[in-house]
């Protein structure tokens, strides 16, 4: 079973003070355990700023046992058909659209996604099945 992580799932792991860190590494290790775990492009550039450098972060995704995988074309228009549905439904400009290339990401290419955002992604991606 693969699943896709968001970025809060895996700042909560790399940043040791994060409240959620003992939660959300757990919620990784049982991911690993049942399938590969994936991170889209969109969230290795969401993790950048986190650490002194590129191998840091390779290294640190290697380290969960975490593979980058990129967002292709038809991902990208489910993304921007969704978050064109948000902008005619009134959504507010708090959501960009990083987040919706996110959920896209997880539906097209995951059995589960691991996120603490989980509300907005039932929303706007109902199909995903959290982890």
């Amino acid at each position: 079973m693969t699943t896709a992580a968001d970025t809060n799932i895996l700042l909560d792991v790399f940043v040791p003070n994060s409240e959620y860190t003992l939660e959300s590494g757990e919620l990784l290790r049982v991911a690993r355990q049942r399938g590969p775990v994936l991170v889209c492009d969109i969230v290795y550039a969401e993790l950048v700023p986190t650490f002194v450098s590129r191998d840091a972060l390779d290294a640190a995704l290697s380290a969960i046992g975490a593979t980058v995988s990129p967002i292709n074309t038809d991902i990208a228009f489910i993304a921007g058909s969704r978050w064109g549905q948000y902008r005619r439904s009134g959504g507010p400009r708090t959501r960009i659209l990083a987040d919706f290339l996110i959920g896209a990401h997880a539906i097209a290419t995951a059995d589960t996604f691991l996120t603490r955002d989980s509300g907005f992604y039932a929303t706007y991606f109902p199909e995903l099945q959290s982890a």
